[in-house]
């Protein structure tokens, strides 16, 4: 590049840079007037357009671009970013094969081909680059990325099945003919073990590994020591393991937790391995293993004290399985250990998680246990207050049915509070960036009110778990945990302003948005029913999704950098980490909370329903990996009682079947409502398509999918969405025909598209036909053959609105929960909103008129009113219950319902007022 031009083009990449894109457009148009065939500041314009979100005019260049076959590594890169925020990930492969192929001499150019291949997974492709490009520059490197793109491809769902082994030995001949043997390098290693394992050839990879080099790789290398210990187990090699992990533990020290299973697994090899009943010989071969290895674990707990926990949680195990294989001797044996434990680590904060496993006492030996905890209650040192949480959880672990009526659970809670509030002495001069030592204390006092709801029914004992938990998320600012409770509470006391808050405070950043995001957007819609209402959930949803939109990129990024850096076993995890964040269950239900959002908030207009129609049909054929975190949300609840996250689901968590339903629902809503069919769709689509499902349901036909029902669908919704679902699929039954005769032809609609795309700049459409004269008419045809006959509505459509008025009418008569409420009258007023986007199209006079459905317009005319009335009545209850809550009065009650928290030593009048002055349901 001459010194002028770098001189011209310095400013652009400045502008590009500092994010300034309206500037670099203005410098390229600068540049481009003296200079009007300069493909890099072509490049570099398109960029700033598409950032600019310019897409049309952005297409126009790039195509300009990508016509003059550019080889230049400034052009490349530029446009590689410019197509790649189009979705264009196709062009991109395309763009630098045929860069390299016009330099085949070019080494930059050939790796930059295979990695752009690899960005996108085209296994195939990227593995005959790379033996193009050994054969040309003789580097192993290019070798090794040509083995693992053929076992990538192997692995690849998409590969058929008889073409799997030919590959993995294609792989495995190239990896045994290369000049460097795979030992000279720990990832090399790993590849060819896992080649191995892949095509079972365990006897060949135990000999790479009995090797004194591999040995020392896999002592070293944590990937390469865990593919052995895999292969070694397939291999049947178990009690070999055991051998090994043996001399580990008791000669080397290693306190690695696997090499304790290792030796646990070889133990009881001998029953385990197969399902015959064992023979009185080897239940006695293995009382000796055991007596063997209690031994190993006995001499590791005694020499490690208190540095390590591994010695006595290996015992604790071993007697389990024990007892699990019918040879227990000794019915107090883990009880003792239990109490041993607790003994030496009881003042640690996994104490209650690691006992867990092993408390399923008893009669006489709960006693025992409860009487052992009991004596062990403390609170005058910090390791004392922790030892007594401990013990508390501990104690409410294994309570039994009997123990837990109201009055003993209530007794329960106030001591729980009493204590809590007794601990915070400990953390009086902590920074606000620390955690209270008494924290656990507070949601055992939101597990204990929990409790009492589900045990009484009464509201109250959620307001106070709710004033509680507020109290203490106000000391301990960093509790996530505690904010977890609440959001839960929040959601079932129909205050989603407030759970939101308090997700939002937990800064839930970067790929914990797919695992957590599920806590505050599950039904999401629900919590905002009207135009007017609250749109912060949707605002919600666009920010959890951006982890999505980074993913496509970033990930493909680390994948090109791994190969690069010769990182082998790292690529598979980043590959399998991209595809369940592509392909996550969470996503595509936010997506679908977001849609549902949109018809509730926005005009239901072509723009809204032809661009939802394209993503939801993307969605649809997608195979999904569930990635959300329930464990998250602690449970101190007894172990005869459901689980805390059970108990304070307002709803039976949507699932696979649940989205399928939901999808099933919009598309065929869309399609209808739409001019598009799959023909003009595809001319219009601007970035690639997603790769096609193998799935053998997936090839069926759209429309035979859409109308089938499945039991998984049904079971994952509640009894309010089902009677929804079907009136969905009886509403589209009784209009889809009027849409199919109404809509206009593929061929008027692109003749359409082609003259607005005459009238600006842009991309034109692919394999654009002209109409034929007569073909269009203001956007309708004429038509041949006699409109469908008109029909009365199905009874189930009318139907449908005056069972949810019954059920509403039931559930506010009731003592239900504001959630419940809601939850009626958002699908409700779903109902009336689909109903209104399948009836738009025939609300026009002239569409009436010319196609003579008078009859039909009626019929709409008259299920409007009676589904406008009865949400008119619902809202107006709402309404009604939503300003008494909002009174002092109501405010009174709050207090009152309280008074079982209210302390002078803490928790105040004053607070648990201030908190009953937030506390608002979304009506």
């Amino acid at each position: 590049m001459s010194t002028a031009l770098d001189r011209q083009i310095r400013p652009i990449y400045d502008a590009l840079d500092t994010q300034s894109n309206k500037s670099a457009v203005l410098a390229c148009n600068k540049v481009l007037k003296k200079q009007p065939n300069n493909v890099l500041v072509k490049a570099l314009k398109a960029l700033a357009l598409v950032r600019l979100q310019k897409v049309e005019e952005s297409l126009l260049l790039a195509d300009e671009v990508l016509a003059k076959k550019p080889t230049d590594d400034g052009v490349l890169t530029a446009m590689m970013h410019v197509l790649r925020g189009l979705g264009r990930h196709s062009d991109i492969v395309a763009m630098f094969e045929t860069a390299y192929k016009q330099h085949p001499q070019n080494e930059d150019l050939g790796t930059q081909t295979f990695f752009a291949n690899v960005r996108v997974g085209n296994w195939k492709a990227a593995q005959q680059v790379a033996t193009k490009m050994h054969k040309q520059f003789q580097d192993d490197r290019y070798l090794y990325w040509s083995i693992f793109s053929a076992v990538l491809q192997a692995n690849d769902m998409a590969t058929p099945e008889a073409l799997r082994p030919v590959l993995l030995k294609l792989a495995l001949r190239l990896i045994s003919s290369g000049n460097t043997p795979s030992y000279f390098n720990p990832d090399r290693f790993y590849v060819h073990l896992l080649i191995l394992r892949e095509l079972e050839m365990y006897d060949d990879a135990a000999t790479l590994l009995n090797h004194e080099i591999g040995q020392k790789i896999c002592e070293t290398s944590l990937v390469c020591d865990e593919i052995r210990r895999d292969i070694m187990k397939l291999k049947g090699a178990c009690k070999q393991e055991g051998e090994q992990a043996k001399v580990k533990i008791l000669e080397k020290k290693d306190r690695n937790w696997l090499e304790f299973l290792s030796l646990l697994d070889a133990t009881f090899w001998d029953i385990a391995s197969t399902s015959e009943p064992a023979s009185e010989d080897v239940k006695a071969a293995v009382t000796e293993e055991i007596a063997k290895t209690r031994k190993v674990f006995s001499e590791a707990a005694t020499v490690d004290g208190l540095k390590d926990r591994s010695g006595l949680l290996a015992l604790l195990e071993l007697e389990k399985r024990t007892k699990s294989h019918g040879l227990w001797t000794d019915a107090c044996e883990i009880r003792m250990m239990a109490e041993n434990y607790f003994s030496q680590f009881g003042d640690k904060a996994c104490c209650y998680e690691d006992l867990l496993p092993y408390l399923a006492f008893e009669g006489e030996e709960l006693e025992q246990w409860t009487s052992f905890l009991n004596s062990r209650k403390s609170f005058d040192t910090p390791d004392t207050l922790q030892r007594s949480i401990n013990v508390y959880k501990l104690l409410r672990y294994n309570l039994t049915s009997a123990e837990l009526t109201p009055e003993l659970e209530l007794a329960r809670a106030q001591e729980y509070i009493k204590v809590y509030l007794d601990g915070l002495k400990f953390g009086v001069n902590l920074p606000d960036t620390e955690l209270q030592p008494a924290d656990d204390f507070a949601i055992l006092v939101g597990h204990a009110y929990v409790s009492l709801w589900k045990l009484t029914g009464e509201e109250s004992h959620l307001q106070s778990a709710a004033a509680t938990l507020e109290y203490a998320s106000a000391r301990s600012k960093q509790s996530y945990r505690i904010r977890l409770l609440l959001i839960r509470i929040y959601h079932l006391l129909g205050a989603p302003a407030l759970a939101l808050d308090h997700y939002r405070l937990m800064n839930v950043k970067q790929v914990q948005t797919d695992t957590l995001s599920h806590l505050i957007l599950s039904r999401a819609a629900m919590w905002s029913l009207a135009p007017l209402g609250d749109i912060t959930y949707m605002s919600e949803c666009m920010e959890a999704s951006q982890i999505y939109m980074s993913n496509s990129t970033e990930t493909a990024e680390f994948i090109a950098r791994a190969f690069s850096t010769e990182r082998y076993s790292q690529i598979i995890d980043f590959i399998e980490f991209e595809d369940r964040l592509d392909n996550s269950l969470q996503r595509d239900l936010m997506k679908v909370e977001h849609v549902r959002m949109r018809v509730a908030h926005e005009p239901l207009n072509a723009e809204l329903v032809d661009m939802e129609l394209i993503e939801l049909k993307f969605i649809f054929d997608r195979i999904h990996h569930d990635n959300r975190d329930f464990e998250v949300i602690p449970n101190y609840q007894p172990r005869c009682q459901p689980s805390f996250n059970e108990q304070t689901l307002p709803l039976k968590p949507p699932g696979a079947g649940w989205l399928s339903a939901y999808l099933k629902v919009y598309i065929r809503a869309f399609q209808e409502a739409s001019d598009l069919d799959e023909t003009v769709e595809d001319k219009l689509l601007i970035g690639d398509r997603p790769k096609p499902s193998n799935d053998p349901e997936n090839q069926l036909p759209l429309r035979e999918r859409l109308v089938k029902k499945r039991q998984e669908e049904i079971d994952d919704l509640s009894e309010d969405e089902k009677l929804f679902y079907e009136y969905t699929l009886a509403l589209s039954e009784w209009v889809g025909p009027y849409h199919d005769y109404v809509r206009p032809p593929p061929s008027a609609l692109l003749a359409e598209a082609a003259k607005s795309n005459d009238l600006k700049p842009g991309h034109p459409l692919k394999s654009m036909a002209a109409a034929a004269n007569g073909s269009a008419t203001n956007g309708h045809s004429k038509k041949d053959e006699e409109p469908p006959a008109v029909k009365e509505s199905p009874e189930l459509i009318p139907k449908f609105f005056d069972d949810m008025k019954s059920r509403f009418d039931a559930v506010i008569s009731g003592t239900a929960l504001p959630s419940e409420l809601l939850h009626i009258v958002a699908t409700t007023q779903e109902a009336y909103l689909l109903f209104a986007l399948e009836t738009v199209r025939f609300k026009p006079n002239s569409i009436i008129k010319q196609y003579k459905f008078g009859q039909l317009a009626q019929s709409f005319k008259d299920l409007r009113v009676k589904a406008s009335s009865i949400l008119n009545e619902m809202s107006t209850v709402l309404a009604k219950l939503g300003e008494e809550v909002a009174t002092p009065d109501g405010r009174k009650a709050f207090v009152q319902a309280s008074s079982s928290i209210q302390d002078s030593s803490g928790v105040r009048l004053y607070f648990v007022s201030v908190k009953a002055s937030a506390h608002h349901f979304t009506v």
